[in-house]
C-alpha cells in the first residue's frame, strides 16, 4: 500500500494578502477604541495637592483650620486612635476595635501648627506671640483659640480682617503667620519632616488638609464625596483600582450610610464575604448553586456535549 503524498504547498491557489495594511487597520481600530474608552471611563490625573495651593486657594479656611488645631476643636484632634485617646473610635458592634489598636502615632493638633511656627526665628513679633501661648495655661490657651475660632465664623465670609474686637490672645496672629507659612511652601517640608528620617510621612500633612474644608471641596467636585459614588485611587498615570467597587458601594447602603461607624461596619462585612468565598467549596448549600444553575455548562456547552457524546 503507498502511502498519501503530501501535497506540495505550491499546488494551493494563493492570492495577493497585504500584511502591512492589515496591521495598520488594525492598530487604528485598536487606537480608537482605547482613546474612546479612556476619554470616557479614564479618571483624572490632578497634581499633588500642597499646603501652597491651599494657602493660595482658600486663605481664610486655613487660619480657621490653624485656630481650630490650636482650640482642640478639629476632627482630628478629636478623632482618637491612633492619634489620641480623645474618643473610643470605630466599633464594630459592642467591640471598641479602634480604641484596642491603641495611641500607636500620638498627634497633638496644637503641634501641627506650633511646630512649624518654632522653626521661624526671624520674625520678632511671631516670637513674642509664641512665647505669649507657651506661658499660659491650658485653660487659657483654650479659651483664645475657642474664642477666636468662634468669632472667625461669624465674620464675613470668615475673613479674619472682618473678626469683632476680643479677647483672643496670640491665636490671632499665630494663625496669619501660619498662614504665610503655608503660602510660601515652608509648611509641607515643616510636617513631613518631623519625626522621620527620610522626611517622607505624610501623617501629619494629611491630618492637617482634612481638618480644613478645602480637601473636601476638591473631592466633592470629583465626586469623590463620602455620600457619592466617586473612586479614585491611582498614582501618576498608573490605572485606578476598579476591584475596590465593592468596597466602597457599600458606604452608600443603608446602614452604613448612616452610622457613625461605618468603616468598622464595612471592613467586617468584607471579611466575612471574603471568609465566604475562601471557604465556598466547603459551605453546605453554597456549594451546590452550580449544580441548581449550571450557568458553567453553557459557558463550556461544546465540551459537555462531547462528553456526553462518548
Amino acid at each position: 500500500m503507498s502511502r498519501d503524498r503530501t501535497p506540495d504547498s505550491h499546488d494551493f491557489p494563493t492570492r495577493p494578502y497585504d500584511l502591512v495594511r492589515e496591521f495598520v487597520i488594525a492598530l487604528v481600530v485598536v487606537l480608537v477604541i482605547s482613546g474612546g474608552l479612556a476619554l470616557i471611563f479614564s479618571s483624572p490625573d490632578d497634581p499633588a495637592i500642597t499646603m501652597s495651593a491651599w494657602a493660595k486657594a482658600q486663605p481664610n479656611d486655613v487660619v480657621a483650620t490653624a485656630a481650630g488645631e490650636l482650640a482642640g476643636t478639629t476632627t482630628s484632634a478629636g478623632y482618637g486612635p491612633p492619634y489620641n485617646s480623645n474618643a473610643d473610635g470605630q466599633k464594630l458592634g459592642p467591640l471598641p476595635l479602634q480604641k484596642w489598636a491603641g495611641v500607636r502615632i500620638p498627634v497633638d493638633s496644637s503641634s501641627l501648627v506650633l511646630r512649624p511656627l518654632s522653626n521661624l526665628s526671624s520674625d520678632p513679633a511671631l516670637s513674642t506671640a509664641l512665647s505669649t501661648w507657651k506661658t499660659a495655661t491650658p485653660a487659657q490657651q483654650t479659651k483664645w483659640a475657642t474664642a477666636y475660632s468662634d468669632a472667625l465664623t461669624k465674620a464675613p465670609n470668615n475673613d479674619p480682617a472682618k473678626v469683632a474686637a476680643g479677647d483672643y490672645g496670640p491665636v490671632p496672629a499665630l494663625s496669619t503667620a501660619f498662614l504665610g507659612l503655608a503660602k510660601t511652601g515652608g509648611l509641607e517640608g515643616a510636617l513631613t519632616s518631623s519625626g522621620n528620617f527620610y522626611g517622607g510621612d505624610q501623617t501629619q500633612s494629611l491630618l492637617l488638609l482634612t481638618d480644613g474644608t478645602y480637601l473636601e471641596s476638591l473631592a466633592r467636585a470629583q465626586n469623590l464625596g463620602g455620600d457619592q459614588w466617586g473612586m479614585m485611587n491611582e498614582v501618576g498615570n498608573a490605572p485606578g483600582q476598579p476591584w475596590m467597587w465593592l468596597y466602597t458601594f457599600w458606604y452608600q447602603v443603608a446602614p452604613f450610610s448612616t452610622s457613625d461607624n461605618a468603616d468598622a461596619q464595612v471592613w467586617g462585612l468584607m471579611m466575612l464575604l471574603t471568609l465566604l468565598l475562601m471557604f465556598l467549596p466547603f459551605s453546605p448549600g453554597l456549594r451546590s448553586i452550580p449544580r441548581w444553575i449550571p450557568i458553567h455548562r453553557l459557558i463550556w456547552r461544546n465540551y459537555y456535549r462531547r462528553v456526553k457524546r462518548a
